[in-house]
């Protein structure tokens, strides 16, 4: 989800492993030459979803810690696909840490135009649609903690520990 902290953790857990780390909202930006906001106001959700699945392909092909958008995983067939090819994590966080990580929502394509109740009313109505595709997960952590608790709990996890 949005302010899990998928760009804090994400890498320092790609340093941990020795791998490549590859953020999709990134690649999707990178490629468009547009922010994932001016992609969505451009060429709607449906736009940034494809070129999301696109850059999602493109970083499975190699051995990487990947952050997807926190609605990658809803997608049809998507959470089938990524257990396929790679351990999925969810780093589970409440409305209110999601928040204050966020700050000003006014980035965020799906919060966007909302007053601060309509924002929380949004993330909870996200959240919980989100959930059963989130638990899908092999590992689940409190994205609530450091950076490093978190890096640590998800490296125990992969070795069984």
């Amino acid at each position: 989800m949005m302010g899990a902290g998928k760009s804090t953790v994400g890498p320092a857990l790609a340093t941990r492993l020795g791998r490549a780390f590859v953020d999709t909202d990134q690649e999707v930006e990178r490629v468009a030459g547009a922010t994932v906001a001016e992609i969505f106001s451009r060429e709607g959700e449906t736009g940034f979803r494809e070129r999301e699945q696109t850059a999602i392909e493109a970083a499975g092909q190699r051995a990487a810690v990947v952050a997807l958008g926190g609605g990658a995983i809803v997608q049809p067939g998507a959470a089938d696909r990524l257990t396929a090819v790679g351990l999925v994590v969810w780093l589970e966080a409440d409305p209110d840490t999601i928040l204050e990580r966020i700050g000003d929502a006014g980035s965020r394509p799906l919060l966007a135009g909302l007053d601060p109740a309509g924002q929380r009313a949004k993330l909870e109505a996200l959240l919980a649609a989100r959930k059963p595709y989130y638990a899908r997960a092999a590992i689940r952590v409190d994205a609530t903690r450091s950076p490093e608790a978190v890096v640590d709990e998800i490296v125990a996890a992969m070795h069984g520990t």
